[in-house]
């Protein structure tokens, strides 16, 4: 780990303004602004020197993108290989906010992600930013996560799993910060909403005790874990679920959205309120996850 910076709160904040801030809301509807943000990730991507494989799909009559980057042309090259890793970040919002945490915090992460590991991003690696990943698209075949995810299964490509970066930039270390969906919870995890979350289903139980133990190894940020039935509200909230859907093992990282955040699809939702510095942790948390889940010796 010597070897590999540390992440920018800088960096992610540049990030993070540009998207909420110069492009704004970036619902479906508004098919200008996300390709603008298409366009801005592609950049961000190529100055890295990542490869991008773009991925269209349909919907009422328009074309939409997932931005798909890794060290490959095209995820058809990992055929025959050994299993990949997804890490994956929805860059749409819904039409009444400019999405900072939502998920401009999770894109942010994705290519800090990206920029840190540098030349050392495992090849078995894929970094994708997904469009429509919110309402009407939301957990319907409609999202981009699940048409990446259907691809995947009909080209037979297994997974190590899918990391999903949903909201990662706000915290509080003020008690009762941090509310649950259900009752039982609230005596077995802190009330102050100072850690990351990891969130996976009950099929995914290894792949969130892995990626837990790499967050606790990392020793960034506080971080709690959780693999919840499909009836715990929140627990599938996001394009982990496409991943479901196709049978792969897959992981939330999150702050938990409006379970904390008192911004979530709102005008609120903006950079002034994310705590960059825990980002920044959380991306360093990441590195650490990445590495151990590629079994990558640096």
């Amino acid at each position: 780990m010597n070897a590999l910076k540390k992440a920018d709160p800088i960096e992610l904040r540049r990030i993070v303004d540009h998207l909420a801030l110069k492009i704004g809301p970036r619902h479906y509807s508004a098919t200008h602004s996300l390709d603008k943000t298409r366009d801005f990730i592609i950049k961000e991507f190529e100055l890295q020197g990542r490869k991008i494989w773009l991925q269209d799909f349909q919907y009422r009559g328009n074309i939409y993108w997932n931005v798909i980057a890794s060290n490959h042309n095209g995820i058809s090259q990992h055929i025959d290989k050994e299993p990949i890793l997804v890490i994956g970040a929805h860059y749409d919002t819904v039409s009444t906010t400019p999405g900072a945490d939502d998920n401009a915090s999770g894109i942010a992460g994705l290519i800090e992600l990206s920029r840190i590991l540098g030349k050392h991003l495992p090849d078995d690696v894929v970094l994708a930013a997904f469009s429509l990943e919110e309402p009407p698209c939301y957990r319907t075949r409609n999202m981009g996560s699940y048409h990446l995810a259907k691809h995947l299964k009909k080209s037979d490509i297994d997974l190590k799993g899918m990391v999903c970066l949903e909201m990662i930039g706000y915290y509080s270390d003020s008690p009762n910060s941090q509310s649950f969906p259900v009752p039982f919870m609230k005596g077995i995890y802190s009330n102050i909403g100072n850690f990351i979350g990891l969130v996976g289903n009950l099929w995914s139980k290894g792949l969130t005790k892995r990626l837990k133990a790499s967050f606790l190894k990392a020793g960034t940020i506080p971080t709690e874990s959780i693999n919840a039935p499909f009836w715990v509200i929140g627990s599938d909230f996001s394009d982990h679920w496409a991943f479901y859907k196709f049978g792969y093992r897959a992981v939330m990282v999150t702050d938990t959205a409006f379970y904390r955040n008192p911004n979530y699809h709102r005008p609120t939702d903006l950079p002034q309120t994310l705590d960059f510095h825990r980002m920044a942790a959380v991306v360093d948390a990441l590195v650490v996850a990445t590495i151990d889940l590629c079994r990558l010796s640096l």
